[in-house]
């Protein structure tokens, strides 16, 4: 965990901690065989690929678990250029929380002007004094909360070290939150930063975020365009503030060279839109998912469902759920069926008092409004936050068929049920 440090024992793809970053070319083929090392089950979900169902990675609704010592070979064409990431769908806070994440990035046909491209790779993780992972992941308390949040962040998989940068730079920085729960607001000191592209999907009219700071839950990606305005030979502080003053720290500073200044170069910083169909809302397909249950939601010891976890455990608690026409969900049985080709408009509603970024596999969404007001910037997320007591509207059209996991992000809230399937035929 750094220079010095007593080494954390970790699980990794192809040994690196982050993984590999791989790149893709936007509307080329990709292949990928995964050799399962563990001893345990596991699966690969690329998350945020509009891709076929089968290459999804969801274990009993997509695909079978890769077995100890099995493979499964990935196949898929990315339709979208973007930030993206890969992670476990199987055992899912052990294996993440353990260091199994990497980014996936899909190259534009063309270069959109930055000086230079940065990629952070955010992880947090919870260590014993001697540097080991404390186990005892899916605990119940962390489940029915906040989830585990660790004490130790990285960035690319290291203690985070100055980074360094000349005067005058556009950096286009790529941020990736890989925590299992950890939500952060960062503040760049003295920088204007502006977003450029959430999730992946280039926003229409990029943006200066609320305040300065930017919000990034777990599993989104926030492309931000950085100039490098400071002073040469200076250090600037970049903090996360999301938990308040007494929790707020700094996760790295920003290191200016002693060289001059570069001229700011005049050429446009482009992001070219994706290729992600647009709803026709003169006469959506409406359904409205309501999130329920939680620690401190008024249900009992708990706030249990008295059902069990989605995935069939008999022996672990369903703790969250969601509602849907019919009732709460279950299992992997879909909460509801859109017809192929529709536009569909969702109402999620947050009945609890816990932060949820839901995510939708197998699609981009157009964020409509929260809590009765349309969006200030229209647009695209595959992971949308719902605050307590948050109500959101997205909106896509159903044009991926199968059946696909929609589910929070705090992965103990989706392994204690905060999960369903959506179906699309």
């Amino acid at each position: 965990m750094g220079s010095g440090q007593a080494e954390t024992s970790v699980l990794v793809y192809n040994g690196m901690v982050s993984g590999p970053v791989l790149r893709l070319a936007q509307g080329k083929p990709f292949q990928a065989n995964v050799i399962n090392g563990l001893d345990e089950g596991t699966t690969v979900h690329w998350h945020g690929i509009r891709l076929p169902n089968a290459m999804d990675g969801v274990p009993g609704l997509t695909q079978a678990s890769i077995k100890p010592g099995g493979s499964f070979h990935y196949a898929f064409t990315p339709p979208d250029a973007g930030t993206y990431w890969y992670h476990p769908h199987d055992h899912t806070a052990r294996q993440m929380g353990r260091g199994m994440a990497g980014a996936l990035i899909v190259e534009e046909p063309e270069p959109p002007g930055f000086d230079r491209d940065m990629l952070w790779v955010l992880q947090d993780w919870e260590l014993l004094s001697d540097n080991q992972i404390v186990d005892g992941f899916d605990n119940e308390m962390e489940g029915m909360m906040a989830g585990r949040i660790g004490t130790t962040v990285t960035i690319n998989g290291t203690i985070p070290t100055p980074v360094s940068i000349r005067a005058g730079e556009r950096i286009r920085l790529r941020l990736i939150n890989a925590c299992l729960a950890r939500f952060m607001a960062l503040r760049f000191a003295g920088h204007r930063v502006v977003v450029m592209a959430l999730d992946g999907q280039p926003v229409v009219q990029p943006f200066e975020p609320d305040g300065g700071i930017t919000v990034i839950a777990p599993a989104q990606r926030v492309d931000l365009l950085l100039e490098a305005t400071g002073e040469p030979g200076s250090k600037y502080p970049i903090t996360d503030e999301f938990y308040g003053n007494d929790e707020s720290y700094k996760l790295v500073d920003l290191a200016y060279s002693e060289s001059s200044k570069l001229t700011i170069s005049t050429k446009p910083i482009i992001l070219r839109l994706n290729p992600v169909p647009k709803p026709d809302l003169t006469n959506p397909v409406r359904h409205q998912l309501t999130i329920v249950g939680g620690g401190m939601s008024g249900m009992g010891m708990g706030g249990m469902m008295g059902g069990m976890m989605a995935d069939g455990n008999s022996a672990t608690p369903q703790i969250w759920a969601i509602k849907g026409p019919d009732g709460l969900n279950q299992g992997m049985a879909p909460i509801l069926t859109l017809p192929l080709g529709r536009t569909a408009v969702i109402t999620l509603i947050n009945q609890t008092k816990w932060w949820h970024p839901m995510h939708l596999h197998g699609y981009s969404f157009h964020v409509l409004s929260r809590n009765g007001d349309a969006e200030q910037y229209p647009h695209i997320r595959d992971t949308v936050i719902l605050r307590p007591k948050d109500t959101v509207e997205i909106a896509f059209v159903a044009d991926n068929p199968g059946d696909w996991m929609f589910h929070c992000h705090v992965v103990e809230h989706q392994d204690f049920g905060l999960m369903t399937v959506i179906r699309v035929a």
